[in-house]
């Protein structure tokens, strides 16, 4: 697991286009396990900001209670829809790893200007993959990147 700043320096091309994806649109698809250990889908938005990324919740959101119990995440960028020309599609981003509440109040000001800790929880989000999914030159295959820490980026064609 690891911090956004070292995927960034590891793979800094690819974390462009995994972060303009992400920044492409407000809200994002986050993935976590119930109680039961089935999944849940949660709509939410991410903070990029110093080494890390970051996800916030309403305070004791079944998301959050999720994160809580279990850490383990998959976040997806919203993709983007390309109307009539599927050529212009500017493919799609996903992070995984585990969520860390994060308890302490100079760390939660740094990061939340405008919230309380007292309405909300913040997570920061310690990474073990990341994957883009964008269309070939020719656009005519998908192609994936992907990265795990210390393991460097592999790309694959569908």
């Amino acid at each position: 697991m690891t911090t956004w700043a070292r995927f960034a320096a590891e793979a800094p091309e690819l974390a462009v286009r995994v972060k303009a994806a992400f920044d492409a649109n407000t809200h994002k698809t986050l993935a976590t396990l119930r109680r039961d250990g089935a999944p849940r889908i949660s709509g939410t938005e991410t903070i990029f900001a110093g080494d890390d990324v970051w996800l916030g919740s309403m305070w004791q959101a079944r998301k959050a209670q999720d994160l809580l119990r279990d850490p383990r995440f998959a976040l997806h960028s919203a993709p983007v829809d390309p109307g009539g020309d599927p050529a212009s599609w500017p493919g799609e981003a996903k992070l995984s790893g585990v969520a860390e509440e994060v308890t302490d109040l100079d760390r939660f000001w740094a990061v939340i200007a405008d919230g309380s800790p007292d309405s909300m929880h913040l997570f920061r989000l310690d990474l073990s993959e990341a994957v883009y999914t964008g269309l070939s030159p020719a656009a005519d295959k998908l192609v994936i990147e992907l990265w795990r820490p210390g393991e460097g980026v592999r790309s694959f064609d569908r």
